[in-house]
């Protein structure tokens, strides 16, 4: 759950913070071809299990 906290509290530092450039970007990708979107989203989800396998204490 604390994770899940931590999410929410990451993503919505864009629109509290920033929110004009935040609706550009939201613009921007909504305009991504569903492949672009894909491989981002596989680019984080790789990036998000590495860092938790490093900071796990698994390495």
């Amino acid at each position: 759950m604390l994770v899940l906290a931590g999410v929410m509290l990451v993503e919505g530092l864009g629109p509290l913070l920033l929110p004009k450039q935040w609706q550009r970007v939201m613009s921007e990708m909504a305009h991504q071809s569903p492949e672009s979107l894909r491989r981002l989203g596989g680019c984080l989800v790789s990036a998000a299990v590495v860092l938790i396998w490093i900071f796990s204490g698994a390495a």
